[in-house]
């Protein structure tokens, strides 16, 4: 077994913040520092930044020699104990190099300043009649039952449904530690093939849902003009409670300059449908600017992942195998009960990474 080597880009990386953290270690010992705070703070933070990524090199090269070590042992020695034991060990290094790896890129992606943000998630039922309107309720569970698991809150804001069982529309919010970061790649429509539960000659139907996440928006990130707002109110229409259907609490905002309309109708109170309303369109205008930028960066490179493309086909969930297929990434798992029961840890790590490879391969890194 050959010893393995570093990707050049990830050695050249680590190189460069070795050298930076040597060049701010220097410039932190200067006792001329102590009169310029603001720089002192300036290169704190760039330390606290490069620290980890520095560890994690150092410890990436020991274990890489150590692994080196272990190989070289495993094939010269004459004990045959000796060998067994040096190829588990080189095993176990292995995985760990394969781990540190992994852990050094990610430190090396510049921070998302959104990554944290909460997210506004929207699914809709797309083409295929009522089977879209259930296969968008299974989203809606899948994506409440993912946030269940991280200990992510859900706030839904608007939900519009269709047939008993299924959603024409559902707006929710999600709430807790890196919801945006993780959630972000899951817009774009999510196809679904099964037997409708109303199909009688057990035929395989193809239907669609559309999903949005949006980072949740604040009043600093987008100015909104009241001029530029036509607020209409109206009767809620569907279930709901004594007074939902019988006053005119329901708010339709239309931003004229975009086009943007959100209508929101689930709270009783027509002022608190008018304050979801607005943090909804305020999270769609941010998105809007998001999206504008990643289209750029798509057509300086060839990508595939993180493009905010609202009109491609990212995934297909097909019933009969138990199949879940991510096209951007060429992804596959059998295993589609679980991953509609909030199981999307390993979906949602690899396009994580596969977004960091693409950022890395372009010089973003």
């Amino acid at each position: 077994m050959k010893a393995p080597t570093l990707d050049p880009r990830l050695e050249e990386r680590l190189a460069d913040a070795e050298r930076r953290f040597a060049g701010v270690e220097e410039a932190l010992s200067s006792p001329e520092l102590l009169s310029t705070p603001d720089k002192l703070r300036s290169l704190g933070q760039e330390r606290a930044h490069l620290e980890p990524i520095v560890r994690c090199g150092r410890e990436l090269h020991e274990a890489l020699e150590e692994l080196a070590g272990a190989l070289q042992l495993a094939e010269e020695s004459d004990d045959a104990e000796m060998r067994a034991l040096a190829q588990d060990e080189a095993e176990a290094l292995t995985e760990r190099v394969q781990e540190l790896g992994v852990r050094a890129k990610e430190l090396l992606i510049p921070t998302d300043p959104l990554a944290d943000r909460p997210a506004v998630v929207e699914v809709r039922a797309g083409t295929g009649g009522d089977e879209a309107g259930l296969f968008a309720a299974d989203l809606m569970r899948m994506y409440r039952h993912y946030a269940e698991r991280q200990g992510w809150s859900v706030e839904m804001m608007n939900v519009s449904e269709g047939i008993p069982g299924s959603v024409k529309e559902a707006i929710f919010t999600v709430r807790g530690r890196g919801v945006y970061g993780r959630l972000r790649y899951e817009s774009g429509v999510h196809r679904v093939q099964r037997v409708p539960a109303t199909e009688s000659a057990g035929r395989i139907h193809t239907s669609a849902a559309t999903v949005a996440v949006l980072p949740e928006a604040e009043e600093v990130d987008v100015q909104i003009d009241p001029n530029d707002l036509r607020i209409d109110v109206y009767r809620s229409s569907g279930p709901g409670g004594q007074s939902v259907n019988t006053t005119d609490s329901a708010v339709r905002i239309t931003h004229i300059p975009s086009g943007l309309v959100v209508a929101i109708q689930d709270e009783k109170s027509q002022l608190k449908n008018k304050v979801k309303a607005l943090k909804v369109l305020r999270s769609r205008l941010l998105d809007h600017m998001i999206a504008e930028s990643e289209a750029k960066r798509a057509r300086e490179r060839k990508t595939q992942v993180g493009t905010g493309d609202r009109s491609a086909k990212i995934r297909t969930y097909n019933f009969p195998q138990s199949r879940v297929t991510d096209h951007r990434i060429g992804l596959t798992l059998y295993r589609l009960s679980e991953i509609l029961d909030g199981d999307l840890d390993e979906l949602t790590t690899a396009l994580r990474l596969a977004d960091q490879e693409e950022r890395m391969e372009a010089g973003e890194a």
